[in-house]
């Protein structure tokens, strides 16, 4: 068994993603928060199947359920920190093109923010 310091934070870029997240039925939300406690513990070192990259500095956390397949866009930032950027139900295979243009949107708004 591998462990890891838990020395990763996690934060939602606002309460309306926060609101989000804990919006997802019950059983996706608990295998995110799951995966969120993997996160905090492994960071980027986690990767698949939990989490995967995207594009633009854009990662997902994947979490699957009877209910459904949800997913929560995120980015890093420095000092080890995690931005959970937009979460939703995911109804297609692929990922909405909306809803990473929201992502993204956000991501760059951090961004700007911390030049």
């Amino acid at each position: 068994m591998i462990t890891y310091p838990m020395n990763w934070t996690i934060e939602f870029f606002d309460e309306s993603v926060e609101a989000e997240t804990f919006a997802l039925p019950p059983k996706i939300l608990a295998k995110m928060l799951h995966i969120f406690e993997l996160i905090e513990m492994a960071g980027a070192q986690l990767g698949e199947p939990y989490t995967k990259p995207l594009s633009d500095g854009l990662f997902e956390v994947r979490a699957k359920a009877k209910e459904g397949i949800g997913r929560s866009i995120y980015c890093y930032q420095k000092g080890q920190k995690i931005i959970i950027l937009h979460s939703f139900v995911k109804k297609d295979q692929k990922t909405p093109k909306r809803d990473l243009e929201i992502a993204l949107r956000r991501k760059k708004e951090i961004d700007h923010e911390n030049k």
